[in-house]
């Protein structure tokens, strides 16, 4: 329950951040027009707010729906729907009334403000943090894989050499190469000799749903971290913080082989042999039919102590270039990730995930680098799904302001009214989709 409200906060205090400086974006490039803002608020305020405060012409509040936010500018067919006032004749002070360039700013400036902010943000990490990663070539004992690993053709042990013939130095970007790639091959070597994979879209798809594919393979150092209720591991004795030793007089050098020993006796009986408080003991289980005798297994810390991490720092100078960088790689993988989700072979859309799956990204324990490396993240895909030509959206309003410039004739402001309404169904529906994915995996998690 502790993870659950880290999380939570982490997701609030991110998104708050967010739409705060996306709003003044817009908000700031208005007053520098002198156009009139006249509301400024973090989240939505239907009927009432949480607190409000009124400051020259804008009133600034919180309103008490987390949806995000809003700047209310005169003379402007927003989510507010304020027809009355634009049944008025136009004011030099109204949005409307403004240049068609001057309007157009004032429109990108939430987004500009977003992906400023993540870049300022990377660079501020790469300076504080600096960047660690594991090297590919330090994963000298091969990886282990989960289901979906052997599904496509992995096996543990294998080392993986390149993916469709492109060496990737840093591990944890193997299988998010292969997806944002869409690569055919994966080569690795498996037994001395080297192998290739190939990836098929049905192996896409697999790998898209997957939270884990590969990690590196551990020595045997493994302790209980948890014994379910009503399954053999409980009724046998098995406690936890039980440290393995071994199975049926077995001793192993790798933990997936410990794994793979428990799944091949189904249906058998097997005696653990464990260390518990530095005595030794065997406790008989039997397998069932699933495979499921009912503890979480834990590494130990020496299980992976062969590994060799490498951390780059950077100096304030150094780290400017590094942290643009950074951002504009991070914009293009997510550009590829969206390509994913209108893809009918990968069914990427059947992943999409709302506000239970933004809030699992974050740590259960609160990490300040974790925390500005996602919410740089979140800075980006904000920027993004705004510039999306959806009417209600930032990108709908600039479409139509760029017709404006290229025909030289405005939209008509009841055309602008459907298309409004149009654009705020299509965004509850992509909301409610988003997290009826989360509901329906978290019932299928638990069910």
């Amino acid at each position: 329950m502790e993870q659950v409200f880290i999380k939570a906060a982490q997701l609030i205090l991110s998104l708050s951040i967010l739409v705060v400086l996306h709003e003044f974006g817009h908000f700031a490039f208005a007053r520098l027009f002198k156009t009139r803002v006249e509301k400024f608020y973090l989240f939505f305020d239907p009927w009432f707010a949480l607190f409000k405060t009124k400051r020259g012409e804008t009133e600034y509040g919180v309103g008490w729906l987390p949806l995000g936010g809003y700047v209310k500018i005169s003379g402007m067919i927003d989510e507010s729907m304020d027809k009355e006032a634009m049944q008025l004749p136009p004011q030099p002070h109204e949005f409307r009334s403004k240049k068609p360039y001057q309007r157009l700013l004032i429109m990108l400036g939430g987004v500009m403000m977003n992906f400023i902010f993540a870049f300022v943000i990377y660079i501020g990490v790469l300076y504080a943090w600096g960047e660690q990663f594991l090297p590919n070539e330090n994963v000298t004992h091969g990886i282990m894989v989960s289901e979906t690993g052997e599904e496509i053709g992995l096996e543990d042990g294998d080392q993986i050499l390149s993916v469709d013939g492109n060496y990737i130095d840093n591990f944890n970007k193997i299988i998010p190469t292969v997806i944002l790639d869409n690569a055919k091959t994966i080569q690795v070597l498996r037994d001395g000799k080297q192998v290739e994979v190939e990836v098929t879209d049905d192996d896409l798809a697999t790998l898209i749903k997957s939270s884990r594919v590969i990690s590196p393979r551990g020595f045997f150092h493994v302790k209980v971290a948890k014994v379910e209720e009503g399954y053999p591991a409980k009724a046998a004795g098995l406690q936890k913080d039980d440290v393995f030793e071994g199975i049926d007089g077995k001793e192993f050098t790798y933990y997936d082989e410990f794994l793979n020993y428990i799944k091949s006796h189904k249906n058998e009986k097997i005696e653990l042999a464990v260390n518990r408080d530095g005595k030794s003991l065997t406790i008989p289980v039997t397998v069932p039919e699933d495979g499921i005798t009912g503890f979480q297994a834990k590494p130990q810390e020496e299980a992976f102590s062969y590994l060799q991490f490498e951390t780059i720092e950077y100096g304030f100078l150094e780290s400017i270039p590094a942290g643009f960088s950074r951002g504009v790689n991070t914009v293009k993988d997510y550009l590829k990730q969206f390509k994913l989700i209108f893809s009918p072979k990968t069914k990427a859309y059947e992943s999409l995930g709302g506000f239970i799956a933004i809030g699992n990204i974050f740590p259960g324990a609160w990490d300040w680098y974790s925390f500005w490396n996602m919410t740089a993240f979140l800075s980006i895909i904000l920027a993004i799904m705004n510039l999306l030509p959806i009417p209600a959206l930032d990108g709908g309003h600039v479409t139509f302001l760029l017709y404006e410039i290229v025909s030289g004739r405005k939209p008509g402001e009841k055309f602008m009214e459907y298309a409004q309404i149009t654009g705020m169904v299509i965004l509850l529906s992509l909301v409610l989709f988003a997290n009826g994915n989360d509901i329906f995996k978290l019932i299928n998690q638990y069910f």
